[in-house]
């Protein structure tokens, strides 16, 4: 293994450490909600979004159409979020958010950029703006 692979290795092993991290942080401060963070950031793209098929909004999450496909019903059994057929697709349903899911997504939203300004705190402005847009650069080079 050479200087460069090893770097990257490194690199690879502090970013799983880091995005674990995050994870966690994120889960223990918003499940105080009863819903599971995974749930709440789609309900809020939902919310958002609205109205929206289901893949648009997996896409906007980063999940696969499955994964989005248990958690919309899992929305919908808990009456936070509706289908309804699609005006131009017969085939298709878009997803809206109820009057409780629209207040769910607000409370949820809310809380999330609470958590990231207490978890990003000790971070300067320019290290924020830095590690985001390497984030993004990532991000946009594996999608």
């Amino acid at each position: 293994m050479n200087d460069e692979q090893r770097s990257a290795a490194e690199l690879a092993d502090a970013f799983g450490r880091a995005a674990k991290s995050v994870v966690r942080a994120f889960d223990e401060r918003l499940g105080d909600r009863g819903v599971s963070t995974p749930r709440s950031k789609l309900l809020a793209e939902i919310e958002r979004m609205q109205p929206v098929r289901s893949a648009e909004v997996a896409r906007a999450v980063g999940i696969t159409q499955a994964t989005a496909s248990t958690l919309v019903e899992a929305l919908v059994r808990e009456g936070l979020v509706v289908r309804a057929p699609d005006e131009n697709d017969r085939r298709a349903v878009r997803l809206t958010t109820t009057a409780e899911g629209q207040e769910q997504a607000r409370h949820w939203r809310a809380d999330y950029i609470a958590a990231a300004h207490e978890m990003f705190a000790g971070l300067t402005s320019e290290d924020k703006t830095a590690l985001t847009r390497l984030l993004v650069k990532l991000g946009d080079a594996l999608a």
